[in-house]
């Protein structure tokens, strides 16, 4: 569930990076590149209908937004750490430990 908004959120991303682009701006942008399209998106051409587009994807951003914090938030925290199982291990009393064998130093007898 949450990988498919996450997929969306990012769809949506673009969808509206390119509506945002092909709007008329100060200095005509990609706006120009968008041909006459008067007859298609109304008698105000394409101006209204991406300026709506955008508002509509905005919302649909926001709310998808919201609902990833949700459900990020209601599942439960989890540490990777938690999911380590340490094996046991055998404990030695200090009576059964035993010393390390030290080698026998050669003696000399001299007269």
């Amino acid at each position: 569930m949450i990988s498919t908004l996450v997929f969306i959120q990012v769809i949506l991303a673009i969808i509206i990076s390119v509506a945002v682009l092909m709007q008329k701006s100060s200095s005509i942008g990609l706006g120009a590149y968008s041909g006459s399209n008067d007859s298609l998106f109304g008698a105000k051409g394409p101006v209204g209908f991406l300026q709506k587009a955008t508002f509509a994807l905005g919302i649909l951003f926001i709310i998808n937004t919201l609902t990833l914090v949700y459900l990020y938030n209601s599942q439960p925290n989890k540490s990777v750490t938690q999911e380590v199982k340490i094996a046991p291990t055998k404990k030695v009393a200090p009576s059964q430990q035993t010393a390390p064998i030290v080698p026998k130093v050669p003696t000399t007898n001299s007269k």
